[in-house]
Parts: C-alpha cells; sequence; structure tokens
C-alpha cells in the first residue's frame, strides 16, 4: 500500500517544527498536522510573547531610576493595551517565520485536529480539517509533539474562567490593568506574570504551596530572589495551600492554610500558575495501548512509545517542559527514524526565569548534591563587585557554582541577576564538554563582562578568587 509521508508530525510547537525541518533536510517527504497556530505554545501563548511584555515592564521599571543614570524624562507612563499589543505582534511575526519554513522544506501544513486509529507500519493519523471534513493519511512513521496546557483544580475552584480568574493566556491578553492579583504558584510562569505585573504598578501576592519560591531552584538562589521581589513590592505566602478560589461580586477571594492557620485575601484577578499537564486527550492513545505516566506518554530513549512507527517528543513525553529540550529531542527522534544513529550525548538543560532580575541554573543545586551524599566545592561572587555590573547599575545577584570534589567535573552553577539567562550557557557548554575546575579557570573572560563572575565564582570554589 502507498503511504503518503514518510513521516507525520502532530503539533508544530518547537519540538515539532525542529523535527519536521529536520526531516525535510534527511530527505524524507514530511507532513505536519496544526490545529490551532504554527509555532504553537510557546511561540503564540509562552515562551517569546511574555517575552515581550517581560521586556516592556523591564524598560517601565528602568525609566523610574533615569536619575542614577544622570537622565531625565517629562513623564513616565505606559498604554496597556499597546504594551499587550505589542506582545501579539511579535507572536505573529514568528508564526509566519514558522510557516516561511514550512514552505521553504517543502513541509506540507495540514490544518486540524489529529486523532490516531491503528495501522501499518505506524498508527493512521485522521484529522478533522479546519476548512471541513477529514482527511486520512499515513506515513511509516507518526511523531506525537501536541504539548502541554495549563493544570486546573477544579474541585477548590482553580478552573480559570478567562474573565477574573486566568491562565498564562488570558493573563497575557488582559484587556485592562488589574490594580491587584493573585497569583497562584511561583514557578516560573507565575514568577514571571508576577513581575510583569507589579513592575506596571499592580498590587501582587503570589501564593506557593512549598516552603520557597521557584522550587526547583538552589535554595540559596530561592532566598535570594524573594528578597529581590520583595524589594520590588511583590507579596509572597509561601508553604501555603489554597484550599479555595471563587469569584466575588468584583474580582476573587481566595482562602488558604499556612501554619494551622486560615487567611482569606482578595484581589481583582488571579492568575493559576500551579503547573501543566500533557495534551494526551483526543488522540486514541488508550486505543492504540499507549503507555501514559502520570497523563504524559512514556518513552525510550529515542522517543518510542512501544507502539511500531509511533514517537513522542517535548512536553507531551514528560519534564522538563521546556521549548529547547523539545527541540533537541525532535531532532534526535527524527535522526534516529532516519537510521542515522544519534549519538546520545548527556548534555544538561538548562532552566531559565526572566522575571526582574533573571534565574538561570544547569546541573545540581547544593541540595541536591548533599542529597546524593556528593562532595562538591561551591564558589560564588557577587554582581555587586564585578565592573560591567557597576557600570550598567546592575549590582543585584550573583554566580553560584559547584565542582565535584574528586573529579574537578562542574556538576551545577546557578546565577541571578541582570542578564544571567544569556550567560548560563557557558556553563552548560563547559558541563556538555566535560570541563573540569582547571579547565574553566584557564578560559580567558573578556572584560569587562559580566561574565567575568562565571570565572571568579570557579576561582572562589577553589580559594583563588581575585576580587573580593
Amino acid at each position: 500500500m502507498a503511504l503518503d509521508f514518510d513521516l507525520i508530525v502532530i503539533g508544530s510547537g518547537p519540538g515539532g517544527y525542529v523535527a519536521a525541518i529536520r526531516a525535510a533536510q534527511l530527505g524524507l517527504k514530511t507532513a505536519i498536522v496544526e490545529r490551532e497556530n504554527l509555532g504553537g505554545i510557546c511561540l503564540n501563548w509562552g515562551c517569546i510573547p511574555t517575552k515581550a511584555l517581560l521586556k516592556s515592564a523591564e524598560v517601565y521599571e528602568k525609566l523610574g531610576h533615569l536619575d542614577d543614570y544622570g537622565l531625565s524624562a517629562e513623564k513616565r507612563g505606559f498604554d496597556f493595551a499597546k504594551v499587550v499589543a505589542r506582545s501579539r505582534g511579535v507572536a505573529k511575526q514568528l508564526n509566519g517565520g514558522v510557516g516561511f519554513l514550512m514552505k521553504k522544506n517543502k513541509i506540507e501544513v495540514i490544518e486540524g485536529a489529529a486523532g490516531l486509529e491503528k495501522g501499518n507500519p505506524a498508527p493512521k493519523v485522521v484529522v478533522d480539517l479546519k476548512a471541513g471534513g477529514t482527511r486520512t493519511v499515513q506515513a511509516k512513521s507518526v511523531i506525537l509533539a501536541t504539548g502541554a496546557r495549563a493544570k486546573i483544580i477544579p474541585a477548590i475552584g482553580l478552573a480559570p474562567d478567562g474573565e477574573r480568574i486566568w491562565t498564562y493566556r488570558e493573563a497575557m491578553t488582559a484587556s485592562t490593568m488589574p490594580a491587584s492579583l493573585l497569583v497562584i504558584g511561583s514557578g516560573a510562569i507565575g514568577i514571571e506574570f508576577a513581575s510583569f505585573y507589579r513592575a506596571l504598578g499592580a498590587d501582587v501576592t503570589v501564593i506557593e504551596a512549598m516552603d520557597r519560591i521557584l522550587p526547583v531552584e538552589d535554595g540559596e538562589v530561592s532566598a535570594a530572589a524573594q528578597k529581590a521581589f520583595e524589594k520590588r513590592g511583590l507579596k509572597f505566602r509561601v508553604g501555603a495551600k489554597v484550599t479555595k478560589l471563587a469569584k466575588t461580586g468584583s474580582g476573587v477571594s481566595l482562602t488558604l492554610e499556612a501554619g494551622g492557620t486560615s487567611e482569606t485575601l482578595s484581589a481583582e484577578r488571579a492568575i493559576v500558575a500551579v503547573g501543566i499537564e500533557g495534551n494526551v486527550e483526543g488522540l486514541g492513545l488508550e486505543a492504540l495501548g499507549v503507555k501514559l505516566d502520570r497523563g504524559h506518554i512514556t518513552t525510550d530513549d529515542h522517543g518510542g512509545t512501544g507502539i511500531p512507527g509511533l514517537f513522542a517528543i517535548g512536553d507531551v513525553a514528560g519534564p522538563p517542559w521546556l521549548a529547547h529540550k523539545a527541540s533537541h529531542e525532535g531532532i534526535h527522534c527524527v535522526e534516529h527514524i532516519a537510521g542515522r544513529a544519534p549519538v546520545k550525548i548527556k548534555s544538561p538543560i538548562p532552566g531559565c526565569t526572566y522575571a526582574q532580575p533573571q534565574v538561570a541554573s544547569v546541573g545540581l543545586t547544593e541540595q541536591a548534591a548533599k542529597a546524593q551524599g556528593r562532595a562538591v566545592k561551591i564558589g560564588r561572587f557577587p554582581f555587586r563587585v564585578n565592573g560591567k555590573a557597576i557600570a550598567s547599575g546592575e549590582v543585584e545577584g550573583f554566580v553560584k557554582t559547584l565542582y565535584d570534589a574528586e573529579t574537578g567535573a562542574l556538576v551545577g552553577a546557578h546565577l541571578i541577576g541582570a542578564e544571567v539567562t544569556e550567560m548560563i550557557q557557558g556553563f552548560v557548554l563547559a558541563m556538555t564538554l566535560e570541563a573540569t575546575e582547571a579547565e574553566v579557570m584557564a578560559t580567558v573572560f573578556p572584560h569587562p563582562t559580566m561574565s567575568e563572575a562565571m570565572h571568579e565564582a570557579t576561582l572562589d570554589a577553589y580559594g583563588q578568587v581575585i576580587h573580593i
């Protein structure tokens, strides 16, 4: 039986569209199925437009400190509608860019919602077309890159209504600026929106069930981040369990329990940012026998699901839920499908939070290293004594490094401060290349740059720090 394609990719986010492009480069006849917008959540509703919002907030915040730089301006203000419109414009531009890449690489785009049926050599893909009707297509291989969505907990009212109780979608397209806001969850998504709305003047309180904010980060960084955010006016309730969230006459009311006591908070709006769950519904996975683990598809090292010809990558295949992880998984999966025998390089996956200040990390935290019984040498270097940071007026934060005490291998790095999301890649590369402290210390860092703090933190781990 003639097949329609060599590969069909379901979902066009950073995992799906990158996988499709790599497949086309390898000579595979490829199609991609998308039910909403090319680029997926990241490009249209996540990574990219939120960074546009945060940049507007950063610039606005800096306007309040012009005098520190010997500058002045007659007026400081913002047009909230224009801030949101700029963000949507950025997403639209990149959405068009993905469309161009699909045409350039001769990838057929099928618009509609996909489902799977049993087939040979891979499951059939049945698409409910946006334009009406259905289309069934078959290929040698199918990759599921359907991503994930915001998790909701209806039992206690954490079911967004799009009006007063928001997910990230409503939070980035609000029609008016709320005067007060409750953010439930202090992971990257919650903290970024809290940072954005606070910078524009909203009264923001963040509620976190764990005992500290940014709970996946190093404890020292979490503490420093909370202190920096509180300095900007953010309020926090940590170790607090939300027991009820409800709409009131003019806003929302939230009840929480912490330390054996109950407290009720009120605000105009609330953002639910308590995690995400994989988009596995409606695909027909149960009938095919695809295994799930806590709402995510179980896969092997190549993205295989155990069903012949069926693979899964990115957020739908489990944590960490990061666009860059999805893209790399997509490339690896496609090269495996194409018979290229991709080398499994154990490269660490960095995490970034784009608030003010930024947070970036890779590898083991100090707490994780201790839990493993691993002896590490720890170095720290504050930006307050870094020349470029002082000249730029960006002295908040520090760099922290962890080196294996026996081998000298870099096993973790944790940064908080201005533009550290751009700096973390230096440590990621070092860890991928299995660099030791000797190689990092021998590396020449340009002066003056904030990246010199990375070098000094390494020197500090071995008692050789220069500038403190």
